[in-house]
């Protein structure tokens, strides 16, 4: 998460007739009948179908009838998708240290800022609460990727490739929406990642311009800074290739581990503060509360690449699990370094906890300048995912001869419009508050409880449909974030508050 963060096997099979099968195995796709589907009809029509008797309850829940039941072959009933994974994939500990990697970036260090939006007491339960229904949401999509690739017979998908099977596998009337479901969420994609592109622009600007404004003793605007630091990033940006990244990616997992410990003891250098905190704060700020623990916590692109490079994907779910262990340290820790941040700086706390550090010492400014810069080493990551979908979808409008061209004009236009809009908005907390608001609150918990619905629909949603209830709920909290927190961040960069 830049928070992106940069971040995955209950197939519910039904036991009929002695065979094994996916509930919603008849929900094939309309566009594209496969063979066997073909044999079957044709079957059906020359001879009578032979019926099992052994039936089950299962049975008449089921989206398929009796004859596709029974000519049902072995070798499609019994394929299991994650024997098809690579095995050389990544283990339970790598694909753990990816989430973590992805979860924690700036997102963690805006979380005092949140509690100061929320107060001691409400923050503190709000962010369990938070991480609860977040990790919830990147559980059901994994469950239902792991469902669906089953039905679909294929060893993995990712999360638009999700949306798009859902939709195809589902309800006749939602099936030739496959496609914009499929579009819906990469676009959703491509927008989440290059708005925290902005923030990483900015919050880096902000750094330099925080330690050199006031070491040096200029009067700089931060939109210069901004200026500065597109030059950078138009180099970085041009990188096409992952392992071309590497290295910048562990010299920015260093400087991080660098900068959290130096953060981490000045909180706690002097006594730290409680009675003038509110325990809850007052009623207006608490959208932008939610909107920031959202894109802190969030890390839904990065949630399915993980789970898809394991060679064990099973480990991904249950109990510990990675998911599980992941979002559980991650929660902790930003529920402490939120809660004791604000405990520290109180109301001058802002957007990033570094930039808070005592100005003109040498531990606080190398601080500052390690983030900004690991933020820095981190932009080439967070550009290549986007870009790399946007490619996919545009190249072939482009002579193959001119795609070098192309990729160099289209990413440095991108990074250029970046910064005019990191510019734009120099500051940078309600800039967070926005990006969370948009784009984490309708990615991360109203897109995978929606397609949980599709996929369920409409005879697995539980007793008295429990789960459509809940993912109601579910999404109806996302775009009540969604309103509020975009309402009072657009609010606060309107009229922005003397900290």
């Amino acid at each position: 998460m830049v928070g992106m963060r940069l971040d995955n096997l209950s197939s519910g099979l039904a036991m009929a007739t002695g065979i094994k099968m996916t509930d919603n195995k008849a929900y094939a796709p309309d566009t594209e009948p496969s063979r066997s589907d073909s044999v079957t009809r044709t079957e059906s029509v020359q001879s009578p179908p032979s019926y099992n008797t052994a039936l089950s309850l299962n049975d008449f829940n089921s989206k398929v009838n009796l004859t596709e039941k029974d000519q049902l072959s072995l070798d499609e009933a019994a394929y299991n998708p994650f024997e098809h994974r690579d095995p050389n994939g990544a283990s339970a500990g790598g694909a753990l240290a990816h989430l973590l990697k992805s979860s924690l970036g700036t997102g963690i260090l805006a979380m005092p800022m949140a509690f100061h939006n929320a107060g001691l007491l409400f923050g503190g339960i709000m962010t369990l609460i938070v991480g609860f229904l977040c990790t919830h949401c990147v559980h059901i999509l994994v469950k239902t990727s792991h469902n669906i690739c089953l039905d679909a017979k294929v060893p993995a998908l990712g999360f638009a490739e999700t949306a798009e099977k859902v939709f195809e596998y589902g309800p006749k009337k939602l099936r030739p929406y496959s496609n914009f479901a499929k579009q819906f969420v990469d676009i959703g994609l491509m927008a989440t990642y290059f708005a925290a592109a902005c923030v990483y622009m900015l919050f880096i600007a902000t750094s330099f311009h925080d330690v050199i404004n006031y070491d040096v003793g200029l009067k700089w605007n931060v939109r210069i800074y901004v200026a500065m630091t597109v030059i950078p990033c138009l180099f970085i940006g041009q990188i096409r290739s992952l392992k071309f990244l590497v290295p910048f990616s562990l010299m920015a997992n260093i400087f991080i581990v660098i900068t959290f410990g130096i953060t981490l003891y000045y909180m706690f250098d002097q006594p730290l503060v409680f009675s003038n905190k509110p325990l809850i704060a007052p009623a207006a700020h608490i959208p932008l509360f939610f909107a920031t623990v959202i894109f802190a916590m969030e890390g839904i692109g990065a949630v399915m690449p993980v789970e898809n490079s394991m060679k064990k994907p099973q480990q991904f779910l249950g109990c510990p699990g990675v998911l599980n262990t992941a979002m559980i340290t991650v929660v902790l820790l930003y529920a402490i370094i939120g809660f004791f941040g604000y405990v520290r700086y109180g109301d001058e706390v802002r957007g990033s906890i570094t930039l808070n550090l005592p100005q003109g010492y040498w531990l606080g400014d190398t601080a500052k300048l390690l983030m900004a810069v690991a933020i820095l080493f981190t932009y080439g990551l967070q550009f290549y995912v986007p870009n790399e979908v946007l490619w996919r979808k545009i190249q072939h409008h482009f002579r193959p001869e001119r795609h070098n061209i192309t990729q160099i004009l289209l990413r440095s236009g991108i990074i250029l419009v970046s910064g005019g809009i990191a510019a734009g908005i120099p500051n940078l907390e309600p800039f967070i508050s926005l990006v969370g608001a948009v784009f984490f609150s309708l990615l991360g918990i109203f897109v995978p409880s929606f397609i949980e619905t599709v996929y369920l629909w409409p005879d697995r949603l539980g007793w008295c449909k429990w789960k459509l209830i809940k993912n109601v709920l579910l999404g109806i909290f996302s775009l009540l974030a969604l309103v509020a927190g975009a309402a009072a961040s657009i609010g606060e960069m309107i009229n922005p508050k003397d900290n």
